[in-house]
């Protein structure tokens, strides 16, 4: 009964961090570029109190089936998932800059001290120095590109990653004035998360391997378009039920585990 007390205790945490996960998924539903995660569970150790094929001690017998007893369980990763989110056009404005990536590449941004993070949020805008930056201001690796509102009245980000602008009061066009690649992964579920829609490296994720846009599996850009997160609501909303379904049951177990053990004790009256 006391092993089934702390058995039961191990299904409640291990729910617990699940409905976190959950949690965190619905909370950014609307986050731009956002990956869902899944928890995965696995079992404890075994108490192996008679070994199958053991020989009986009345027969000399042996079992076919052993007496193995678990004691519960144990959340073993927490995994984003990098599917595909859905695409949501934005402004056709001179100088929108959001971007998606239709396929398994990474924008690449700086950092202040001089890392590169990765990130599947593509909803950029130009600083005060006409260069792509994200939200936080961090620049995009290849995206120094010194638009001037004076003189360009259009930019351009090809499929490719090329950008280009429109020149103000003439016909031309300049193009490759910039050139916006994507870094790819072994293992994208291995990278560390940091918050504001970004990712390191880590040992688990491999190096980066950086090529163009549309080219070596990186996924092609889209202009004026940005990728949802892809979080199914409806999904986690079944999760979330079956996690507190699974808590509830957890308690149930608690309860009659506790109440066995005060019949035990009331014996001696």
């Amino acid at each position: 009964m006391m092993r089934g007390l702390w058995t039961a205790a191990t299904g409640m945490t291990a729910q617990e961090r699940s409905l976190d996960v959950i949690a965190n998924n619905l909370a950014n539903v609307n986050t731009t570029g956002f990956k869902h995660s899944r928890t995965h569970f696995q079992d404890l150790l075994y108490a192996n109190l008679r070994p199958a094929g053991a020989e009986t001690a009345e027969t000399g017998t042996q079992v076919p089936v052993g007496i193995q007893l678990g004691h519960g369980v144990k959340v073993v990763s927490v995994n984003k998932e990098f599917s595909q989110g859905s695409a949501v056009p934005t402004s056709d404005a001179p100088f929108n800059v959001d971007l998606m990536v239709n396929g398994q590449g990474f924008f690449q941004v700086e950092l202040p001290n001089g890392d590169t993070a990765y990130t599947r949020d593509g909803s950029f805008q130009i600083n005060k120095d006409g260069n792509i930056v994200t939200a936080d201001g961090y620049p995009l690796k290849g995206g120094a590109v010194g638009i001037n509102p004076s003189l360009h009245t259009r930019i351009t980000i090809e499929a490719g990653g090329s950008v280009g602008f429109s020149i103000n009061g003439a016909p031309g066009f300049l193009a490759n004035q910039g050139q916006i690649e994507l870094a790819r992964f072994v293992n994208p579920a291995g990278l560390t998360a940091v918050g504001n829609n970004l990712f390191v490296e880590s040992v688990s994720s491999g190096t980066p391997q950086v090529s163009k846009p549309d080219t070596e599996g990186a996924g092609s850009l889209r202009q004026h378009v940005l990728e949802q997160s892809n979080v199914n609501m409806v999904t986690e909303m079944v999760d979330m039920i079956a996690t507190q379904r699974a808590y509830e049951i957890g308690t149930k177990a608690i309860q009659t585990a506790d109440n066995m053990l005060s019949q035990v004790a009331q014996l001696k009256r």
